[in-house]
């Protein structure tokens, strides 16, 4: 089954269900990949997140029952995820621009946000550097900071840059395992808010203090050579490779994993991989 036909059906799911609770494991089911794999391929496609998608279509039909029913306002708000009317009132205005009783007293244009499809569009034009590798499992060690899901900025760079000079230093010492370089890790995806990042290098030691140790167990990866920024490569790889490629993401216990082999933080036209763990679909 196409990608574009997957996610549809998701999101008809999704739309199906903005006045109830909506299932985002059971979403991501029908799109037959995990639930962070689903809210990444949304925010890669539509440069929106998932979570926030949701909330403008909520607010938007919100805005339609006001104007066009008599129901009480904090029915319609309770109907659409809102336990409070002050929370309602606040999302409302920051949409909108104007009140709940405003827009129902008066006929106004509200900021209406129209249901999502995906048609994906292949390129294959640019070539990309791919090969699948068995991989033996293997340990990291390094620092870990947790990010929000939904932030608007990506943080991670900054956590790249500000990291003490002798926080690198400590962590490089203890470089003697494979893959060799300085790495970077996205995991703990099951979290539906926050994701922990790592940067780390891989070891064959058993304790290091002062520093977090994870075990990454074997997989199959999909390995993507490249230069340039990463968000780029990410966007092709979930636009392009994926859709056509006949494999998926492995689960989520496995996380993402950035090589840079020079020992040194990323920087632009800096040739690193990227491995993605997966399995044939």
């Amino acid at each position: 089954m196409d990608w574009n036909i997957r996610l549809n059906r998701a999101l008809d799911y999704i739309e199906e269900n903005l006045s109830n609770e909506i299932e985002f494991d059971y979403a991501a089911k029908l799109a037959f990949c995990s639930r962070n794999d689903l809210s990444n391929m949304f925010f890669i496609v539509t440069g929106v997140q998932l979570s926030e998608y949701i909330r403008r279509r909520r607010l938007s039909l919100a805005a339609l029952e006001l104007q066009n029913s008599n129901e009480k306002i904090i029915d319609i708000a309770m109907k659409y995820g809102y336990s409070s009317p002050t929370a309602f009132n606040r999302a409302f205005q920051n949409q909108h621009k104007a009140s709940p009783q405003y827009v129902r007293s008066r006929k106004i244009f509200i900021n209406s946000y129209p249901r999502i499809t995906f048609q994906i569009i292949l390129n294959g034009e640019i070539k990309m550097k791919c090969r699948i590798e068995k991989k033996e499992a293997f340990r990291i060690v390094g620092v870990k900071k947790t990010f929000r899901n939904d932030m608007v900025e990506n943080l991670v760079p900054f956590f790249w840059r500000d990291l003490p000079q002798e926080t690198y230093e400590k962590i490089i010492k203890q470089s003697n395992g494979e893959p060799k370089g300085l790495l970077g890790l996205c995991a703990d995806f099951d979290n539906e808010h926050t994701f922990d990042y790592y940067i780390a290098t891989s070891t064959k030691n058993s304790e290091v203090q002062g520093l977090d140790l994870i075990d990454i167990p074997e997989a199959t990866w999909a390995i993507f050579e490249a230069e340039g920024t990463l968000m780029e490569l990410v966007n092709r790889i979930w636009r392009e490779w994926f859709p056509s490629s006949g494999y998926r993401r492995a689960d989520n216990s496995i996380p993402d994993v950035e090589v840079y082999f020079d020992y040194d933080f990323p920087k632009d036209n800096y040739t690193y991989e990227l491995w993605y763990p997966v399995v044939k679909e």
